[in-house]
């Protein structure tokens, strides 16, 4: 800090400011510190503890009877294994298809096609399952095509094939983005020379570009697996308690008040997940460190200059292709665009959105009620924006910095990816909801705040991931240039770095927004009640009794991700699938 700046200000003062302001970095990551293990890691060690000590006295045996039963192995854990496989073999063949048209091929709508890869990751699950009733219920567009072709109507709602084909929705997007950004990375000058030495196109794909693809291939289904194992709202509103996976059957044990045993199965499931995610972490850090091709490939027209056989048939295979997406990812949002505006009658009507109107009004006060729902969502989005981009911009220049243990602070920083919602809302409600003692004074946090709290430990990995590979490909000298002038090294972060970053920061808050809008896992065991409820607890409490006002409100939901959406758009660029997500 400049110190004829501050004429008036005495030299301790002045001293202890510049003090602060060198420090000022490390004070903050140790608040970020601090933050991340009250409203993070002391609700999941709760879990942890609760699992081995029941009544004040240590036990092992809700673990040991979580592991000796074989309905725990093989009908819950087994059957989420199962689902998340297919689930993840599902998103692969669906997903590397995309990825070879947006590498190889040059279309108009090409870069808005590249720009919905992130939709995973801003479409809200719960409205994702609202759109697949939708579609593929009795009375869903499915089946009323199927009647209009006089073909017999299918009934798919809780079934496992509903679930995968959801999950493939979700997952798809993940995994032909990294796939993408990896096809784009493969030298062109590796394939000529392939080409060269007598390589066919098939033997020099083989040789040369599969090596490459297959650990980005790698890299998404492994994210893929975690997250269809840790799936939950997909699962409650597709499958039911039926085809119940372990976060389900975590939830309907919170419901039943046995916490025990619910903090036994999501004890085991954390460990398989964040084992998963560390795998995963090591594995993209070194694919990361291995760099780029000079040289892209061109990309070819989609439209052939000369129609022989062989283009005949690639075009033919991506017409297939393309209306496989229409029926995955166009129908289920159609679907739920549709069922809002249709009567019973089978008009086209605004009487589900005037229902909403109506419940509004009239609505006791345990009902669910739009408006409140919508402010709930709006409010805890803003306030989790407050906490989890400042939380995103520490963790991101951390995780840029040379520093003995880094590998160490990034694995613990992108814990939270690997905990489900569900694990982190059950460690807020016994621990911090519930109360702790603390130097004789009890500390509570409910109701909002507790909600919040799990919005942004959700939310600010994915700032984290938006702004560090902007930092890391920043010009180490810019720093250094700032440095030898005198500048702190919070002034250069702050008046430089910061500055080049702006894009990534306004990304990862869209990111963190959406996120929140759309949380449903820790929200629906904090909500104390409908006063408490957000959008997406509303679409799933009217989809229990009607599906016109569930999908009006997913609806509603859409329109306010989509904003988000089109702010990372905008921002985001083509960095998040190199760097990011």
């Amino acid at each position: 800090m400049d110190s004829d700046a501050l004429p008036s200000v005495p030299g301790w003062l002045r001293s202890f400011l510049s003090v602060l302001e060198a420090r000022a970095l490390t004070l903050v990551a140790a608040a970020t510190a601090l933050v991340l293990l009250v409203v993070f890691y002391y609700p999941v060690a709760t879990v942890f503890v609760e699992a081995v000590v029941v009544d004040g006295r240590p036990t092992v045996e809700p673990l040991v009877s979580v592991l000796s039963s074989r309905f725990y192995l093989v009908d819950i854990f087994g059957f989420t294994a199962y689902q998340a496989l297919l689930s993840t073999i599902a998103s692969v063949a669906l997903g590397l298809p995309g990825a070879w048209l947006l590498a190889r091929f040059e279309f108009p709508g090409r870069e808005t096609l590249r720009s919905l890869t992130i939709l995973p990751f801003v479409m809200p699950s719960i409205m994702v399952a609202i759109g697949f009733v939708a579609t593929f219920g009795k009375n869903g567009t499915l089946n009323a095509i199927l009647q209009a072709f006089g073909l017999p109507t299918v009934e798919l709602l809780f079934s496992l094939p509903a679930i995968v084909i959801a999950h493939a929705f979700y997952n798809a997007p993940l995994v032909a983005r990294v796939t993408t950004a990896a096809w784009e990375s493969v030298d062109a000058s590796a394939i000529e020379t392939a080409r060269s030495l007598g390589a066919s196109p098939t033997r020099a794909f083989r040789d040369v570009v599969l090596p490459q693809l297959l650990p980005a291939v790698a890299i998404g289904a492994t994210l893929t697996f975690v997250f269809t194992f840790a799936s939950f709202p997909i699962v409650l509103a597709l499958g039911g308690f039926q085809l119940a996976t372990v976060e389900v059957f975590i939830y309907s044990r919170i419901q039943n008040l046995a916490y025990a045993e619910a903090a036994a199965l999501a004890v085991i499931e954390t460990v398989i997940s964040l084992g998963l995610t560390y795998l995963y972490l090591r594995y993209e850090g070194r694919q990361r460190a291995s760099g780029q091709g000079a040289r892209p490939q061109p990309r070819r027209s989609l439209w052939p200059g000369s129609w022989t056989p062989r283009e005949i048939g690639t075009r033919a295979g991506i017409a297939v292709y393309a209306v496989a997406l229409v029926a995955v990812f166009v129908l289920p949002i159609a679907s739920m665009l549709l069922t809002s505006l249709t009567g019973s009658n089978g008009a086209i009507t605004p009487e589900h959105y005037l229902f909403l109107l109506e419940r509004q009004q009239t609505g006791a006060s345990y009902q669910v009620r739009p408006l409140p729902a919508i402010r709930n969502s709006l409010l805890f989005g803003g306030a989790t924006l407050l906490v989890a981009v400042p939380m995103g911009v520490v963790l991101g220049v951390l995780t840029t910095r040379q520093f003995r243990g880094r590998a160490v602070v990034d694995a613990l920083a992108m814990a939270p990816l690997a905990v489900s919602g569900i694990v982190v809302g059950l460690g807020l409600l016994r621990g911090l909801v519930f109360g702790v003692e603390a130097f004789g004074t009890r500390i509570q946090v409910t109701g909002a705040l507790a909600i919040i709290a799990a919005h942004a430990v959700g939310a600010y990995p994915f700032v984290t991931r938006s702004v560090a590979p902007l930092l890391g490909n920043l010009d180490p000298r810019l720093v250094e240039s700032a440095r030898s002038l005198g500048a702190s090294r919070v002034r250069a972060l702050v008046d430089i770095e910061l500055p080049l970053v702006a894009a990534g920061v306004v990304a990862g808050a869209a990111f963190a927004f959406a996120i929140s809008i759309g949380e449903f896992d820790s929200t629906i065991v904090l909500a104390e009640g409908s006063s408490s409820y957000t959008m997406p607890i509303a679409v799933e409490r009217y989809l229990g009794r009607r599906l016109g006002p569930a999908t009006a409100m997913g609806c509603l939901l859409l329109a306010v991700t989509s904003l988000s959406f089109v702010v990372i758009e905008r921002f985001g660029g083509r960095y998040g699938g190199r760097g990011g997500f």
